[in-house]
């Protein structure tokens, strides 16, 4: 019987916001294995005790992320870990999206703002005057931290990056791109290295909202069917993932640029939400290529 650890998060007080797990966690205890929800930093943890570790849930971890890819570097040498540690390294810090871009991969254009870097008469290009723009962290989950701004909001975007540098947070800023309004953010699913479904959400970022308020991480969240187009962007931004590692999850969140292509926005590796529960007809893949994952040596 394979031992498979479900990595989670503590959510006390409140309860988890992770609909998932307990379908995943039957569908593998109907299909044989033994499946436990493992909170990520409970140092009780024998991790070794498991075939595979597949990270599911650990959505605090994105202001943690030294003490996360810290505890993945360990447990990848306790148990087969999913996704890797070095993955989860590469993955936990948006700096990837240069690296797509690099690579070729149509992506959101992205600046880095790093701590000690000003906004100011010394660089009078770091935040855009003739569009909407968005500006975020560069490790962070959920919209944390996001906001977008017109050029008239200059001066409560540059608070809004003093606020993050004085976190010791890098920010990143980006266009605000138009097609979000129209056609949404889809999420294409991977899962033992096949399409396992898609979705689409609306826009996230309302004009106005606060940078620190909370926000709605998924509003408006249906089934969607991808295009040939937005497929073939996806496989690209898979495919230059450094040293082809082997990926038993992957997310790729496109957004349309003016051109009416799509575009990477995000390529999640880390801790992605399947949404299984707006698709059930995905539990039994999902289930199964878990199970394939931890009999492999």
């Amino acid at each position: 019987m394979p031992r498979v650890a479900l990595v989670t998060y503590d959510p006390r007080p409140e309860p988890s916001k992770d609909r998932d797990l307990p379908v995943l966690r039957a569908a593998l205890e109907a299909a044989g294995a033994e499946a436990d929800a493992v909170i990520w930093d409970d140092d009780q943890v024998d991790w070794a005790s498991y075939d595979l570790a597949v990270i599911r849930s650990t959505w605090d971890y994105s202001w943690r992320a030294d003490e996360f890819t810290a505890w993945a570097e360990r447990c990848g040498k306790l148990t087969r870990l999913a996704n890797p540690a070095a993955v989860v390294r590469w993955n936990s810090d948006k700096h990837y999206l240069g690296e797509l871009a690099a690579a070729g991969v149509p992506t959101v254009p992205t600046r880095y703002l790093a701590p000690g870097e000003t906004v100011g008469p010394d660089s009078p290009d770091a935040l855009p005057g003739d569009h909407e723009y968005v500006v975020k962290p560069a490790s962070g989950a959920g919209a944390r931290y996001a906001a977008r701004y017109t050029p008239e909001q200059h001066e409560t975007a540059v608070r809004h990056l003093a606020r993050m540098h004085a976190e010791g947070l890098t920010a990143m800023v980006q266009p605000y791109l138009r097609g979000i309004d129209t056609g949404g953010e889809r999420a294409l699913q991977f899962f033992g290295g096949r399409l396992l479904h898609a979705s689409r959400k609306r826009a996230v970022l309302a004009p106005g909202t606060a940078f620190d308020a909370d926000k709605v991480a998924h509003p408006g969240l249906e089934p969607w069917t991808p295009t040939r187009a937005e497929l073939a962007v996806a496989e690209r931004a898979l495919a230059a993932v450094p040293d082809a590692p082997e990926l038993l999850y992957a997310r790729v969140d496109l957004v349309d640029g003016d051109d009416g292509e799509p575009r990477v926005m995000e390529l999640e590796l880390v801790e992605p939400n399947l949404f299984l529960f707006l698709h059930p007809e995905s539990v039994s893949a999902v289930a199964a290529a878990i199970l394939t994952a931890a009999a492999t040596p």
